[in-house]
Protein backbone atom coordinates (compact mmCIF):
# COMPACT_ATOMS: atom_id res chain seq x y z
CA UNK A 1 0.00 0.00 0.00
CA UNK A 2 1.48 3.37 -0.77
CA UNK A 3 2.12 6.02 1.78
CA UNK A 4 0.28 9.11 1.62
CA UNK A 5 3.22 12.34 1.72
CA UNK A 6 1.35 13.62 4.93
CA UNK A 7 1.22 10.06 6.87
CA UNK A 8 4.79 9.12 5.97
CA UNK A 9 5.45 11.33 9.04
CA UNK A 10 3.22 10.20 11.66
CA UNK A 11 4.46 6.54 13.89
CA UNK A 12 2.90 3.89 13.64
CA UNK A 13 2.77 3.67 17.46
CA UNK A 14 3.63 6.25 20.85
CA UNK A 15 4.75 5.09 24.15
CA UNK A 16 6.13 7.42 26.52
CA UNK A 17 9.61 5.92 26.99
CA UNK A 18 11.49 3.05 25.46
CA UNK A 19 10.99 1.35 29.12
CA UNK A 20 6.96 1.04 28.33
CA UNK A 21 7.30 -0.94 24.94
CA UNK A 22 6.31 -4.52 25.25
CA UNK A 23 9.05 -6.11 23.63
CA UNK A 24 7.79 -9.69 24.68
CA UNK A 25 4.71 -9.18 22.65
CA UNK A 26 6.95 -7.52 19.74
CA UNK A 27 9.05 -10.74 19.48
CA UNK A 28 5.28 -12.40 19.48
CA UNK A 29 4.24 -10.93 17.07
CA UNK A 30 6.91 -12.17 14.71
CA UNK A 31 9.30 -9.07 14.79
CA UNK A 32 13.07 -10.79 15.10
CA UNK A 33 14.91 -7.15 15.08
CA UNK A 34 14.87 -3.50 16.79
CA UNK A 35 16.18 -0.56 15.50
CA UNK A 36 17.16 2.36 18.55
CA UNK A 37 17.53 5.69 17.72
CA UNK A 38 20.10 7.05 20.68
CA UNK A 39 19.34 10.89 21.40
CA UNK A 40 16.09 11.35 23.20
CA UNK A 41 14.95 8.26 22.39
CA UNK A 42 17.22 5.60 24.84
CA UNK A 43 19.24 8.50 26.60
CA UNK A 44 19.12 12.86 26.56
CA UNK A 45 20.93 14.35 23.55
CA UNK A 46 24.48 13.23 23.71
CA UNK A 47 24.28 11.60 27.60
CA UNK A 48 26.07 8.27 28.08
CA UNK A 49 23.86 5.24 28.15
CA UNK A 50 22.45 4.48 32.09
CA UNK A 51 22.46 0.88 33.97
CA UNK A 52 18.39 1.22 32.86
CA UNK A 53 18.83 1.23 29.35
CA UNK A 54 22.07 -1.38 29.30
CA UNK A 55 19.98 -3.36 31.51
CA UNK A 56 16.60 -3.17 28.74
CA UNK A 57 19.13 -4.37 26.09
CA UNK A 58 20.12 -7.75 28.16
CA UNK A 59 16.32 -8.34 28.60
CA UNK A 60 15.87 -7.47 25.03
CA UNK A 61 18.50 -9.94 23.63
CA UNK A 62 17.17 -13.02 26.37
CA UNK A 63 13.54 -12.54 24.75
CA UNK A 64 15.64 -13.77 21.39
CA UNK A 65 15.36 -10.03 19.53
CA UNK A 66 18.44 -8.38 18.05
CA UNK A 67 19.01 -5.12 18.11
CA UNK A 68 20.49 -2.09 16.31
CA UNK A 69 21.44 1.52 16.72
CA UNK A 70 21.17 3.23 13.92
CA UNK A 71 22.70 7.21 14.15
CA UNK A 72 23.49 10.16 12.70
CA UNK A 73 26.12 10.37 15.44
CA UNK A 74 29.47 9.59 14.90
CA UNK A 75 31.03 6.19 15.57
CA UNK A 76 33.15 7.97 18.63
CA UNK A 77 30.26 8.72 20.34
CA UNK A 78 28.05 5.65 19.62
CA UNK A 79 31.02 3.72 21.37
CA UNK A 80 30.88 5.41 24.05
CA UNK A 81 27.26 5.37 24.35
CA UNK A 82 28.04 1.38 23.99
CA UNK A 83 30.29 1.11 26.63
CA UNK A 84 28.30 -2.03 28.57
CA UNK A 85 26.02 -2.55 25.58
CA UNK A 86 26.55 -5.75 22.99
CA UNK A 87 24.95 -4.52 19.67
CA UNK A 88 25.18 -3.82 16.39
CA UNK A 89 25.09 -0.33 14.88
CA UNK A 90 25.56 1.83 12.18
CA UNK A 91 27.47 5.27 12.52
CA UNK A 92 26.62 8.50 10.29
CA UNK A 93 23.70 6.85 8.99
CA UNK A 94 22.51 9.77 6.96
CA UNK A 95 18.87 9.07 8.10
CA UNK A 96 16.45 9.58 6.80
CA UNK A 97 17.70 8.07 3.54
CA UNK A 98 16.05 4.82 3.24
CA UNK A 99 19.59 3.03 2.63
CA UNK A 100 20.27 3.72 5.78
CA UNK A 101 17.46 1.91 7.16
CA UNK A 102 18.27 -0.62 4.04
CA UNK A 103 21.67 -1.62 5.52
CA UNK A 104 20.37 -1.69 8.86
CA UNK A 105 18.02 -4.38 8.32
CA UNK A 106 20.50 -6.59 6.14
CA UNK A 107 23.55 -6.17 8.78
CA UNK A 108 20.29 -7.67 11.64
CA UNK A 109 20.19 -10.38 8.87
CA UNK A 110 16.46 -10.26 9.00
CA UNK A 111 13.37 -9.86 6.51
CA UNK A 112 12.17 -6.04 6.61
CA UNK A 113 8.78 -7.36 8.49
CA UNK A 114 11.06 -8.58 11.02
CA UNK A 115 12.10 -5.14 12.30
CA UNK A 116 10.59 -2.57 13.49
CA UNK A 117 12.24 0.95 14.65
CA UNK A 118 12.29 3.13 17.61
CA UNK A 119 13.05 7.18 17.51
CA UNK A 120 11.65 9.98 18.45
CA UNK A 121 12.74 12.11 15.59
CA UNK A 122 9.63 13.09 13.12
CA UNK A 123 12.08 13.96 9.57
CA UNK A 124 14.84 11.17 10.67
CA UNK A 125 13.52 8.26 12.66
CA UNK A 126 10.09 7.98 11.45
CA UNK A 127 10.35 9.31 7.76
CA UNK A 128 12.85 7.30 6.98
CA UNK A 129 11.37 4.25 8.39
CA UNK A 130 8.23 4.79 6.76
CA UNK A 131 9.80 5.58 3.73
CA UNK A 132 11.58 1.93 4.00
CA UNK A 133 8.87 0.17 4.54
CA UNK A 134 9.38 -0.42 8.41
Amino acid sequence: MRMGLITRFFPYEYVEDVFTIDYRRLYEEGYRGVVFDIDNTLVPHGADSTKDVDDLFVRIHQIGLATLLLSNNSEARIKRFMANIDTLYIHDANKPSPAAFERAVQKLGKKKEQVVVIGDQVFTDIYGANRCGL
